[in-house]
């Protein structure tokens, strides 16, 4: 299936993101803000051990600041800025990364460590003395062993994937790296995965390195959905065909369904 019968355009590919992107009435109505997952049961309030762990983190740090790269939210995001920061401060941004990544990785293969990280009932002893073994096995930096013994202590082991997640969008971000998230009923063509990831590199300016990642999903049943910094732009023929539906029910704002 060519790429432009998926799109259902006959505009070029870097013609159609480009004025996707740009096109200010889609681009406010795409925009998502993602809120990452909490530590609390509301959103507005953090629970005692990510406010425990932020006040850890300011008397740690609060001799200099850092600018922080990406806005983040709710509780899985202040633990994230928290380890950024010590990571940062400690000159260890690239290590802390690998043995964060390492110890999500270690848990995945690990079946009596990952229920053990989930299980609520296991004493906060216990899991500072484990995380403790942890580090000292693998030779984790003092900011990665610190990190692993608050979220022991304070019973958010089970939130550490989440937190990682929300890390690495840091450390991108302070690189300079752009993730660039593509969802297509097919993979992209070489071609055509070179010159979207072009006219990103076009939007995004100088000074950023896009990372092109694609995604499988027959379900939006053509035409793609680019997402990136928070943002979302939904081209899909499943969109657009609902788009068309409520249009036809009430046609007096026809002319914003058309690009």
């Amino acid at each position: 299936m060519a790429f432009a019968n998926r799109l259902r355009s006959s505009l070029p590919l870097q013609v159609l993101v480009s004025k996707v992107l740009r096109s200010e009435p889609v681009f406010a109505a795409a925009q998502r803000a993602v809120v990452c997952p909490t530590l609390s049961k509301t959103n507005n309030k953090p629970d005692e051990s990510s406010r425990n762990f932020d006040s850890i983190s300011s008397k740690n740090n609060k001799e200099e600041k850092v600018k922080l790269p990406l806005v983040l939210f709710g509780g899985n995001g202040k633990y994230a800025y928290a380890l950024y920061i010590s990571a940062v401060k400690t000159d260890s941004l690239d290590k802390v990364e690998s043995e964060i990544l390492d110890f999500i990785q270690y848990i995945k293969n690990t079946p009596e460590l990952s229920q053990f990280t989930k299980n609520p009932t296991v004493p906060a002893r216990s899991r500072v003395k484990a995380m403790a073994e942890i580090s000292s096995q693998f030779e984790h930096s003092e900011t990665t062993k610190n990190f692993l013994a608050v979220l022991a202590e304070h019973g958010g082991l089970n939130h550490v994937e989440a937190i990682a997640k929300k890390f690495v969008e840091l450390t991108m971000a302070h690189k300079g790296i752009v993730e660039v998230n593509v969802t297509s009923v097919i993979p992209l063509p070489a071609e055509e995965e070179k010159e979207l990831k072009e006219t990103m590199q076009e939007i995004l300016g100088q000074g950023k390195t896009v990372k092109l990642e694609q995604k499988i999903d027959p379900g939006i049943l053509g035409g793609i959905v680019v997402e990136y910094q928070q943002k979302m732009v939904d081209m899909s023929i499943k969109t657009r065909a609902r788009q068309m539906e409520r249009y036809l029910r009430d046609p007096k704002n026809w002319d914003e369904l058309l690009f």
